[in-house]
C-alpha cells in the first residue's frame, strides 16, 4: 500500500486529518441518484444531470464555512498520574472553541488498547465558549503508558461535511495494583483483619516491648497489674506490652509462568502483589524493615529494608509493573541472592504457588541453610478448580475418574506439604479474595508470638 493510499485509509479511521463527507450527504445524493434515473426514463439529458450534480456538491461546501476552523478550537486533557488497575477513573478534556458557529463532534481520545474505550463520544459544542468532555475508563494491565493523541471530528448544525483533526497531548500514566485492601488496612486494621468471622488472636502475655500503663479492665491479665502506680493512685493499673519494633521483613513476589494464571480477577501475580503492598503497610505501619525481592529464573527488582511508611511508595514504584515471565522459576537462584544481601534475621514471606514449590528439592536443601538464620513463610492461592472436582459428585464414570485424580493429587500435595512443614517451613494456601488478610493475619501472628 502506498503512503498517500496509507494516508487516505487513515483518515477513514478517524486517525489523520481531512475533511470526509458524512452520511447525510452520501444519503442526499443517493436520493438525487434515484430521483435522476426516474428522470432518465422521462427522458431528461446527462448534461442537465451533471450540471445538477456539480451545483449541488459545490453548493454542499458552503456548510464548511458555518464550522469552526482547526486553529480556533484548542484542547487540554486531565487525568491521574497514578491509576489503580481494575478501578474506574474520570478523565477530562476540556475544549476551548473561539469561533462564533455552533457544531456537533465525535471524539475519540487515545487510550492504549488495555484501557476501557467508551467511544466515540458525541456532543454539541457552542459558538465562543470552553466546554469539558469528561469519560471513565478502567486500565487492566499495570505498566507505564503514554497517551498523546486526541482524535477529534466535528460539522455544522447542516452536517453535511466532517472536519477532522489530530491533537497532540502528551500525557503519561502509571497504572499501579489495586490497594484498595492497602487502604482498608490503613484505615482500620482490626475491621480488616477479620479472618472467617474471627478476630487477630492477641499476644502472649508479658512479652514484647512495654507501651505503657493503663487502666485495669475485665479480662486483663492479672499477672501484669502495676502494683506501685496501683498504690499511688489507689486505682488498679496495669502494664500494656506491644510486639517488638524494628524487626526485618523480606517479601519474595514469584513472577514466574505459573503465576500468570487467570483467577476470578487478574492472575496470581496481581493478586500476590495487592497482598504483598499489603503486608508491607502493615510491617511498616508497626516500624518494621521491609525489603521487596520480585524473580522469576532471574532477580528482577530488589529493594534494600528500610522503615516508615514513605517507603511504600518506594516499594511500589519498584515493582509496579513487573510481568509475568514465560520462564520457570529459579527458586535455588533467589535463595542464593538472598544469602547474600540479607545478614540479619528476617521473616521471609513468599508469594508463590506451593504446588510448584513443593516439586523443588534443591530449594529445600537451601531453605534448611536459610532456616538457621531466618524464618520462612510461605502463602499461595487455593486452586479452586481443583477444590472442584474434589468435592463433584461421581455422577458418571467420566466423572468419578476426574475426582479419583483430582483426590490423588490433593493428597500428593498434603504429603509434600507435611514433610516440608517437618523441617520447619510452613506454608499456606488461601482464597483469591482472602490472600491479602490471610498474608497479614499470619504476619501479626508470627509479630506477637515474638517468633523473630
Amino acid at each position: 500500500m502506498t503512503k498517500s493510499l496509507k494516508s487516505l485509509w487513515a483518515r477513514f479511521l478517524f486517525q489523520d486529518r481531512g475533511i470526509l463527507p458524512t452520511k447525510r450527504l452520501i444519503l442526499l445524493y443517493l436520493v438525487l441518484s434515484l430521483a435522476f434515473i426516474i428522470a432518465t426514463v422521462w427522458g431528461m439529458s446527462w448534461a442537465y444531470i451533471i450540471t445538477i450534480n456539480i451545483l449541488v456538491f459545490f453548493v454542499s461546501l458552503v456548510d464548511l464555512l458555518f464550522s469552526p476552523k482547526k486553529s480556533q478550537l484548542t484542547f487540554q486533557r486531565t487525568m491521574a498520574d497514578e491509576i489503580e488497575r481494575g478501578i474506574s477513573y474520570e478523565v477530562k478534556i476540556q475544549l476551548k472553541n473561539t469561533s462564533p458557529y455552533s457544531f456537533t463532534y465525535r471524539m475519540i481520545d487515545g487510550l492504549p488498547q488495555s484501557f476501557a474505550r467508551p467511544f466515540p463520544l458525541h456532543g454539541t459544542g457552542s459558538k465562543d465558549s470552553t466546554m469539558e468532555i469528561s469519560y471513565d475508563t478502567i486500565a487492566h494491565i499495570r505498566g507505564k503508558y503514554t497517551i498523546d493523541k486526541v482524535y477529534f471530528r466535528y460539522c455544522s448544525l447542516l452536517g453535511l461535511w466532517e472536519k477532522q483533526t489530530t491533537v497532540e497531548i502528551r500525557n503519561t500514566v502509571k497504572v499501579i495494583p489495586d490497594l484498595t485492601e492497602t487502604k482498608q488496612y490503613l484505615e482500620n486494621a482490626q475491621q480488616f483483619l477479620k479472618y472467617e468471622g474471627l478476630k487477630i488472636r492477641r499476644q502472649r502475655s508479658g512479652v514484647g516491648d512495654f507501651s505503657k500503663i493503663r487502666s485495669y479492665v475485665v479480662g486483663d491479665d492479672p499477672r501484669k497489674i502495676n502494683w506501685r502506680q496501683t498504690a499511688k493512685l489507689r486505682e488498679v493499673m496495669t502494664n500494656e506490652y506491644e510486639p517488638e519494633h524494628g524487626k526485618y521483613i523480606t517479601i519474595l513476589i514469584d513472577c514466574g509462568r505459573m503465576m500468570g494464571a487467570e483467577m476470578k480477577k487478574g492472575n496470581r501475580l496481581e493478586k500476590s502483589l495487592e497482598a504483598a503492598m499489603t503486608v508491607t503497610a502493615a510491617a511498616l505501619q508497626k516500624g518494621d524493615y521491609v525489603s521487596v525481592l520480585a524473580f522469576s529464573k532471574d532477580i528482577k527488582v530488589f529493594v534494600p529494608p528500610a522503615k516508615g511508611l514513605a517507603h511504600l511508595q518506594t516499594i511500589l514504584k519498584a515493582i509496579y509493573d513487573v510481568k509475568v515471565d514465560a520462564a520457570e522459576s529459579n527458586y535455588a537462584a533467589v535463595l542464593q541472592y538472598l544469602e547474600l544481601v540479607q545478614k540479619k534475621r528476617s521473616l521471609l514471606l513468599l508469594f508463590s504457588d506451593v504446588r510448584t514449590f513443593l516439586h523443588e528439592e534443591s530449594a529445600l536443601i537451601l531453605l534448611k541453610r536459610l532456616r538457621q538464620r531466618h524464618l520462612f513463610f510461605m502463602i499461595g492461592i487455593e486452586d479452586q478448580t481443583l477444590n472442584k472436582r474434589v468435592n463433584g459428585e461421581p455422577s458418571t464414570v467420566h466423572a468419578a475418574m476426574v475426582k479419583s485424580i483430582a483426590q490423588q493429587q490433593l493428597l500428593l500435595k498434603k504429603r509434600e506439604k507435611s514433610k516440608w512443614e517437618k523441617q520447619g517451613l510452613q506454608m499456606i494456601e488461601a482464597r483469591e479474595e482472602k490472600l491479602a488478610t490471610a498474608a497479614v493475619s499470619h504476619y501479626i501472628d508470627i509479630m506477637n508470638q515474638n517468633l523473630l
